[in-house]
């Protein structure tokens, strides 16, 4: 829930941090390496069209920075024009979630499992994190009440309260989210229609050296403004397969995450996500144009869908290129195929160079990443390609980009519950079986006894091998009846039975 990127790779001797704050029940703030890390963090989103920002937005003064607004060439002029035009528009965020059920990994000492009340030989721990809460930021996009902020603000959040400006509060629902770009959308409840908002800018307008304003709450400071620079664009900080991050010299600090990060029209042109630990004046944020192109599925479905290729690519270095007779400087070279995969059955092979996709230049295995992320899953597109050194165009139809092993999956707003979800029970299919990722407190999996790491390997008469296999199970089940179960203890061949009681459909 705060800004310390999720379980995600680290700049290379730099530890990157999140620029949300969180703390124990007792609302202390937590130093940001403290935090509990956020969800895996990546890019954009399947949508054809640009979305317009949720909806119409109240118009924003123009307050512009003019250096030489004050007479003298190169004075800066104050910025408190458009502080006051866009202030009220941005947004406390306040979270708390629940204990929530954990245990850890086996091979404990001899003797010390029976100490915290496990079976002899189990060699783990379980017991319950303690009740969180944590503290971001937001902007308004919609005079109804409709706010923009980072993922992990929220993420795992039971309540969540957006306060304004001006001292108003208001409960909120989280309407969507993506954890892969790191970008939520929530809605106030009971809030009038007539609340200020800001408009979302053109990101790619940004030029390197042009000036921008951050407002948000860093470490509980309600308000708090900086200015500074764009330092640099589209940079790749490790997060995510979708990293184009905008950095900047203005001061972002923990709170600050899901704030907003403005140019000098009061229109928004980040969100601010990250920052770099122990340095100062290099923090990151999501660019605007890359959150429009989710919020049309966020508020339609509160999920992001994402165009796939199925392939693996990297990038073309003079050495492969020479080594493959190409005269070629950029591109995506394929290095491997799905089977039966939508790059596969259109056509592609190893070894192709990707050139282009719907026109648009690929000149790395990152632009083609982000590329095919924003196109819509199950459309025909275009592919340009080298091949043998000779050009080629194929249609391909994209597929639909799976959840990766260990990323979240996010559930579609108002989706009907699979079985899994009834009994209380999150499952990942990984390279040891079909694992048990989360319990649901009170759940019925939790009643039976499971933890997160636990393999299923049986439920009643049907071999579990996918988390399909679980739904079949429950369904061909009564409602009521105790279905037996065999599981795998984490990191741990021994076998186990547990009895879970069937939920009603």
């Amino acid at each position: 829930m705060t800004c310390s990127l999720p379980s995600r790779r680290f700049l290379s001797a730099l530890a990157l941090l999140p620029a949300a704050t969180l703390g124990a029940c007792g609302g202390q703030a937590l130093s940001s390496q403290s935090a509990t890390p956020p969800p895996a963090l990546s890019a954009p989103a399947p949508v054809e069209k640009a979305a317009a920002p949720v909806a119409p937005t109240v118009p924003v003064q123009q307050a512009l920075y003019s250096p030489a607004a004050s007479g003298a060439p190169g004075t800066l002029t104050s910025l408190a024009p458009l502080v006051d035009s866009v202030k009220g528009a941005v947004v406390n965020v306040e979270v708390t979630a629940r204990p929530r059920r954990v245990s850890g990994m086996r091979g404990l000492p001899p003797g010390i499992a029976e100490r915290f009340g496990m079976p002899p030989g189990m060699g783990g721990f379980e017991g319950q994190s303690p009740a969180r809460q944590g503290a971001g930021s937001g902007f308004i996009v919609d005079p109804a009440g409709t706010v923009l902020t980072n993922n992990h603000v929220v993420q795992d959040a039971d309540v969540v309260r957006v306060k304004l400006d001006d001292g108003r509060a208001f409960d909120a629902e989280v309407l969507g989210r993506d954890p892969l770009t790191d970008v939520a959308l929530l809605k106030m409840k009971g809030a009038p229609g007539n609340l200020p908002s800001v408009p979302l800018g053109d990101s790619d307008a940004l030029r390197v050296g042009d000036a921008v304003m951050a407002i948000g709450n860093p470490f509980g400071l309600a308000s708090s403004v900086s200015a500074g620079i764009l330092s640099a664009r589209a940079r790749d900080i490790h997060a995510g397969p979708y990293d184009e991050f905008l950095q900047t010299d203005a001061a972002i600090n923990p709170g600050n995450s899901g704030g907003p990060l403005f140019n000098m029209k009061g229109e928004v042109v980040g969100m601010n996500t990250a920052i770099i630990g122990g340095a100062t004046g290099i923090g990151f944020a999501v660019p605007s144009n890359l959150i429009r192109n989710l919020l049309s599925q966020l508020q339609e479905t509160g999920v992001v869908r994402r165009g796939w290729l199925g392939l693996s690519v990297q990038d073309l270095t003079p050495e492969i290129a020479r080594a493959l007779g190409v005269q070629a400087a950029k591109g995506a070279v394929v290095a491997g195929l799905s089977p039966n995969g939508p790059a596969a059955r259109g056509g592609l092979r190893e070894e192709d160079i990707i050139t282009s996709v719907e026109g648009k230049a690929v000149d790395s295995a990152g632009t083609l990443t982000r590329t095919v992320a924003l196109l819509k899953p199950d459309s025909k597109v275009k592919v340009e390609v080298l091949r043998g050194g000779k050009p080629q165009a194929l249609d391909v139809t994209l597929g639909t980009r799976p959840a990766m092993e260990g990323e979240e999956e996010v559930a579609p707003r108002n989706a009907p519950a699979t079985s899994s979800r009834r009994i209380g029970v999150q499952l990942s299919a990984t390279q040891d079986g079909v694992q048990v990722m989360g319990v649901e407190p009170g759940s019925p999996a939790e009643r039976a006894g499971l933890v997160p790491g636990m393999v299923l390997v049986q439920m009643g008469n049907q071999k579990i091998s996918s988390p399909e296999d679980v739904s079949r199970a429950l369904n061909a089940a009564k409602p009521g009846d105790a279905l037996l179960l065999r599981v795998r203890a984490p990191n741990s061949d021994t076998t186990l039975l547990r009895a879970v009681e069937v939920p009603e459909r």
